[in-house]
């Protein structure tokens, strides 16, 4: 097997003292990442497959979703509902989640259950069993998920078109959950050549978090998972890339639903995989300097200042294999036209642009994204769910201890770089609007 053992270094400012980790990699392809913690006798233990909403076929929008719902229908071993009752009397939790990029399982546990977790995983991994009866009452659940949770929330609705017009060609552009007419396409024949494809060792990796030792763990993973015959490469991610916009893009919604309005901005930019050094920790850093909080700029400006607004913020989506989303939201206060909104978020943008920020401002940043990561770590299921996803995405083990040194060596000038990479140009604005302001805009 390959491997090495990650500990974090004196220089990883305020991850110093961080959790031992191990990462290795058994000889069917599946990546092992153990995160020592033992203040308690539990553990998260996750498998994590590179393969999201962005996988789906043509046509078939909402089956790596689907796939999740349809995982804990039973297996050629078990019927439906075994593992999940177990592990309810084992006084654990379960769950599941898809992305665009990735896929996770996980479970949490007294540590003296990991090896049946484990099995409980590797089961399915290879054995389940889909028939009509099952899969098409549970398309009609995620049909009426869509339903309560997109089709009749109005900012829900706002969000998906937003995307949509923003990648064009690219599969970030299609909800994780699906469209609902190709959903309502969806079988067993669709949804098990979905898990053929991507259900295997080569496209997994196991994340255990908790108070266990690679000693422990590592056993347990060569008979549960290691048992497992690879099916050969892992699957290559073949996905339409979106071509160069030219045009700013405006969307709007007005419905009699939407009690307050919202002003949105999203950017296409450079992920954590496809950023030029340096650019990935610039942008998650001008994120909180934007929007990251009430003494964000934003906030500052917006809210305090001119009065505008009641909330604003930033959000940036690194972790991503392609080129990624960069957010810029508001909530304009009583009486404030989004049109005059999304004006003084302009002008504040150009101005870090033009201007930079302030050194002290910047070094503030810093500190507050540091120990905010240091805080995070009193979260088995959070540092879990940081390793699992850097691995899904395309990022390594070290670029997470390494993460504090580069956030530290981000400059002024480089936050006024990935300032620029913001452009109006190919941008989409989204507002959401009230019925009367479509009746007073009239």
């Amino acid at each position: 097997m390959n491997e090495h053992a990650l500990t974090p270094t004196p220089a990883a400012a305020g991850l110093a003292a961080g959790p031992p980790v191990s990462h290795f990699t058994l000889a069917n392809g599946m990546e092992v990442v153990l995160i020592e913690d033992h203040r308690a006798p539990v553990v998260t233990h996750m498998v994590w497959y590179r393969n999201g909403s962005a996988d789906d076929p043509p046509m078939k929008s909402g089956i790596a979703h689907f796939l999740e719902h349809l995982m804990f229908k039973g297996t050629k071993n078990h019927e439906k509902g075994y593992y999940s009752n177990l592990i309810a009397d084992l006084g654990g939790q379960e769950n599941a989640f898809t992305s665009n990029d990735y896929t996770a399982y996980f479970q949490r546990v007294a540590r003296e259950h990991l090896a049946t977790v484990m099995a409980y995983e590797a089961d399915r991994m290879v054995n389940l069993v889909l028939d009509d009866a099952t899969v098409n009452p549970e398309r009609d659940v995620v049909l009426e998920e869509r339903r309560m949770r997109t089709d009749n929330d109005p900012a829900a609705q706002l969000q998906e078109a937003v995307h949509a017009a923003l990648f064009t060609q690219h599969p970030y552009g299609k909800p994780v959950i699906g469209w609902g007419h190709e959903i309502e396409t969806l079988d067993r024949h669709d949804a098990m050549a979905y898990y053929q494809r991507f259900y295997t060792p080569e496209n997994a990796i196991l994340v255990v978090a908790g108070d266990v030792t690679r000693a422990e763990v590592e056993p347990l993973a060569q008979t549960h998972y290691g048992a497992i015959p690879a099916r050969g490469e892992r699957p290559v991610r073949l996905r339409p890339q979106e071509p160069p916009a030219y045009a700013h893009r405006l969307v709007e919604l007005r419905d009699a639903k939407v009690e307050q309005p919202s002003h949105q901005a999203l950017y296409i930019v450079p992920s954590a995989l496809t950023a030029k050094a340096g650019e990935q920790d610039a942008l998650e850093l001008l994120s909180h300097l934007l929007g990251g909080g009430q003494t964000s700029l934003l906030y500052r400006k917006l809210v305090l200042e001119q009065q505008i607004a009641v909330a604003a913020g930033a959000y940036y989506m690194g972790g991503a294999v392609d080129d990624t989303r960069f957010f810029l939201y508001a909530v304009p206060a009583e009486g404030v036209e989004l049109e005059a909104l999304d004006a003084a978020i302009e002008e504040e943008l150009a101005a870090v642009q033009r201007h930079g920020v302030d050194e002290a401002d910047l070094a503030r940043a810093k500190t507050r994204m540091i120990a905010d990561a240091v805080y995070a770590q009193d979260s088995q299921a959070t540092l879990a769910r940081w390793y699992g996803a850097a691995l899904a995405t395309g990022e390594n083990v070290a670029s997470i201890s390494e993460w504090p040194q580069r956030i530290s060596a981000v400059t002024v000038d480089r936050i006024t770089a990935a300032a620029h990479l913001l452009k109006r140009q190919g941008a989409v604005t989204g507002y959401l609007k009230t019925v009367e302001a479509e009746a007073n805009h009239e």
